[in-house]
């Protein structure tokens, strides 16, 4: 089934979607002309080809994620350093639930790629499970860990036959993307799959 995607302030980018893969990339009303049965999905804001967040090891190995049921004695923000260490220390079976939550959150940031080498299988299945692609890394690290990067990192543009990764984002355009940040992402997809969906 095909499937058009298109985003309130890129319309001239919409995508089409076969399976995993694009089948077109082109103004919507071009691509909706052109495939009338197409499912079409409209976003907010504006379609990119995604992120690639640096820092797979530190956020997937050496921070921890809490659970939400976790709230009241940890809070519900990823913790990192020594206490991160302790925690997994203490009960090693924490890694494989945090590292599942790391890549939930990655994807909410409109991650579509990772770079660094994982080295805990936990972290390694969480990532293959989502399909996210994997990268290598850029000579130089933009900062410090984050889920939203500074600066950000978006991939190639996407093209007909590339993989079906790309991310929606409620802003104006790319520069208000980097002025306000991953956590505006309102939908990911990965592999053709919608993946995350704000809600």
């Amino acid at each position: 089934m095909l499937t058009l995607h298109v985003a309130e302030h890129t319309p001239e980018t919409a995508v089409l979607v076969s399976g995993a893969s694009v089948a077109a990339v082109g103004p919507y009303d071009d691509l909706a002309a052109s495939h009338p049965s197409a499912r079409v999905r409209r976003w907010p804001g504006i379609l990119t080809p995604g992120l690639l967040n640096p820092y797979a090891p530190e956020l997937l190995e050496a921070t921890y994620h809490p659970d939400p049921r976790e709230a009241d004695t940890l809070g519900v923000d990823p913790i990192g350093g020594e206490r991160a260490r302790a925690l997994f220390a203490a009960d090693p079976a924490r890694l494989g639930a945090s590292a599942r939550r790391g890549v939930q959150r990655l994807l909410a940031h409109g991650t579509v790629a990772v770079a660094g080498d994982l080295r805990a299988r936990p972290a390694i299945d969480a990532l293959r499970r989502a399909s996210l692609a994997q990268a290598h890394r850029p000579p130089s690290l933009p900062g410090p860990p984050s889920l939203s990067p500074s600066p950000l990192i978006l991939l190639p543009p996407l093209s007909p036959g590339s993989p079906a990764r790309f991310a929606i984002f409620d802003v104006q355009d790319r520069r208000d993307l980097v002025s306000r940040g991953a956590s505006t992402c309102v939908a990911t997809v990965v592999e053709g799959r919608l993946v995350y969906r704000a809600r």
